[in-house]
C-alpha cells in the first residue's frame, strides 16, 4: 500500500506591537481546507490577554503620535508605497483564500486579491480629499463669531472580520483607519486568518508603519473578540458578520459608548421585471445568488419573477444552474466551491429540508453535490419555487447556494414584499427601462440597489444596510 506524503503544516504567528509572536498561553488551533477538510496551517489561539497586549500597543502608538501627527499627504504617500509592495507580494494570496475560505481560485485571483490591493490604494487616495480643516460661515448673533471644524483621528480602532471575504473585508477595515491616522487591531475569523497575517507580514517588510500602528490577533472563541469591544482603550469597533453577533456587540459597546460600525446579515430581494433582458437577467441572477456559494451577505437570495416571463425565465435559470461546476476551490475550472464548515453545510441542508416541509418545490439541487467525493462541504446550487412570503426560506438568511423564488404581477405588491424583511442590505432590479427601474429602486428600503447588475461595488460609494443589516457605512468618504 502506497504511503501518502502530506506537506508540512505551517505554523503562523500573531503580529503585535511590531513583533511576531504566539499566543500568551502558547496554544494553537487548526485552520482547515473546506474543500478537503484537511489541516492547512496552525495559528495562535489568542486569548483576552493577547487582545489586551495588542490594544495597549495600539494605544501607545496612537498617543505617541508618530503616525497620527503626519500630514494627510505624508500618510497617503506611505500607503501608496505599501500598496505597491502588497501588489508585489500578493502572488500566493489567491491560493490561501481558496484553501481556507473556499473561494474559487478563479474568483480569488481575478477579483478578491487585486481588488483588495486596489481598495487599500483607493482609500489612501480618497483621504487626500477629506477636508481636515473647514471654516464655517461667520455669524453675528448673539455676537460676531467665526468657527472652524477640525477633523481628528478617532484613536484605537478594532476590526472584526468574517470568513467569507477575509482579505477584502480586512482592507475595508484597515485602509480607511490607517489613512486617517488611527492605530488598528484586527481579528480575522478563525476559519480564515492566513491572508490577513500575510498582509501584516508584507506591511511589516516595508518598515513604513510605526510600531504598534497595526496589530493582528487570531483565535477561536468569544473572549478574544469580546475584549476588542469592551476594552476601555478602544475608541471604535467595526464588525462584519451575523446580525445576532452584531446585536451582542452593540450591547457590549454600550457601557463605554463606543463608536460602532456594523455590516450584518441580509436577505436581498432580486426583482425581474416583465421587460427584462432574459439573457442578462438569468446570468445576473445566478451570479447574484451563487457567487462564493451564496456566502455573501448582499447575495440575491430572494428572487421575484414577473408572471409574464416566469416560465421562460425559470426554464433558463434552472437549466443553467444544473450545469454549474461544483468542486475543489483550488481548481480553476470550479464555478461553485464548498461552504465554509461542516456546521454550515448541515445548516444549509436543514434549511432546504424545512422549505420542502413548508410546501416549497425544489427545482434543482437540494442536496450534496455529486462527483466530489466524501470530503468537503459541497452543496448543489439549489433553486426552490413556490416559496411562501412568510416562510423561513423567504425571511431568514441561509448563507449558502440556495435561491428562493416567488412570482409577482403588481409593482406595489412586489415592493411591499421586498421591504417586508428585518434586513435591508442590498437589492437588484432587472429591466430594460432604466428610468423605471431607478424609480422602483428608490422605493426599496435597502442600502445598495443594483440595476441589471449584482455584487459590483465601487470603493468610492458607501456600503451598508438598513434595519438589522447594520449601522454606519464603509468605503468612500463616508467610511
Amino acid at each position: 500500500m502506497a504511503t501518502i506524503v502530506r506537506p508540512e503544516v505551517t505554523t503562523y504567528q500573531q503580529y503585535i506591537d511590531g513583533e511576531w509572536t504566539g499566543s500568551a498561553a502558547g496554544d494553537t488551533f487548526e485552520v482547515l481546507n473546506p474543500s478537503t477538510e484537511e489541516v492547512v496551517a496552525l495559528a495562535p489561539a489568542g486569548s483576552r490577554e493577547d487582545a489586551r497586549r495588542a490594544i495597549a500597543a495600539a494605544r501607545r502608538s496612537f498617543d505617541g503620535g508618530e503616525w497620527r501627527n503626519k500630514t494627510q499627504l505624508q500618510r497617503s504617500q506611505v500607503m501608496f508605497e505599501i500598496a505597491k509592495h502588497l501588489a508585489d507580494r500578493s502572488g500566493d494570496w489567491a491560493m490561501l483564500e481558496a484553501q481556507t475560505a473556499g473561494a474559487t481560485i478563479r474568483k480569488a485571483a481575478v477579483v478578491d486579491v487585486p481588488l483588495a490591493v486596489e481598495t487599500f490604494r483607493s482609500m489612501a487616495e480618497q483621504a487626500l480629499q477629506i477636508p481636515w480643516y473647514e471654516p464655517l460661515p461667520w455669524i453675528d448673533i448673539p455676537h460676531v463669531s467665526w468657527n472652524f471644524v477640525q477633523r481628528e483621528p478617532i484613536g484605537v480602532c478594532t476590526g472584526i472580520i468574517p470568513f467569507n471575504f477575509p482579505l477584502m473585508l480586512a482592507m475595508w477595515k484597515l485602509a480607511p483607519a490607517l489613512a486617517m491616522g488611527n492605530s488598528v487591531v484586527l481579528k480575522p475569523s478563525p476559519f480564515t486568518p492566513l491572508t490577513l497575517l500575510e498582509v501584516a507580514r508584507a506591511i511589516d517588510e516595508t518598515g513604513l508603519l510605526p510600531r504598534g500602528v497595526l496589530n493582528v490577533v487570531t483565535g477561536p472563541g468569544n473572549e478574544l473578540g469580546e475584549e476588542l469591544v469592551v476594552n476601555e482603550e478602544v475608541d471604535k469597533v467595526a464588525f462584519t458578520g451575523s446580525t445576532a453577533v452584531g446585536r451582542r456587540i452593540l450591547e457590549m459597546a454600550a457601557p463605554t459608548v463606543k463608536k460602532v460600525t456594523l455590516e450584518l446579515g441580509g436577505k436581498s430581494a432580486n426583482i425581474v421585471c416583465a421587460d427584462a433582458d432574459l439573457d442578462v437577467a438569468v446570468d445576473g441572477t445566478l451570479f447574484g445568488t451563487f457567487f462564493h456559494q451564496g456566502q455573501a451577505c448582499e447575495s440575491g437570495h430572494r428572487l421575484y419573477v414577473h408572471d409574464d416571463v416566469y416560465d421562460a425565465f425559470m426554464e433558463r435559470l434552472v437549466a443553467t444552474a444544473r450545469d454549474l461546476r461544483v468542486g475543489d476551490a483550488t481548481d480553476f475550472d470550479t464555478q461553485v466551491g464548498p461552504v465554509i464548515s461542516r456546521r454550515q453545510y448541515e445548516n444549509v441542508l436543514a434549511a432546504i429540508d424545512r422549505a420542502q416541509q413548508e410546501g416549497a418545490t425544489v427545482l434543482c439541487g437540494g442536496g450534496r453535490a455529486g462527483g466530489v467525493g466524501e470530503k468537503g462541504h459541497f452543496i448543489q446550487p439549489t433553486v426552490i419555487a413556490d416559496v411562501s412570503p412568510d416562510s423561513n426560506l423567504a425571511t431568514e438568511e441561509v448563507f449558502g447556494p440556495v435561491l428562493a423564488v416567488q412570482r409577482w404581477s403588481d409593482p406595489g405588491d412586489v415592493i411591499r414584499r421586498a421591504n417586508r424583511s428585518i434586513y435591508g442590505l442590498a437589492g437588484g432590479i432587472w429591466s430594460r427601462d432604466t428610468r423605471g427601474a431607478i424609480e422602483m429602486a428608490k422605493r426599496l428600503r435597502t442600502g445598495t440597489v443594483w440595476i441589471n447588475d449584482w455584487h459590483l461595488l465601487n470603493p468610492l460609494a458607501p456600503f451598508g444596510g438598513y434595519r438589522q443589516s447594520g449601522t454606519g457605512r464603509e468605503l468612500g468618504s463616508y467610511g
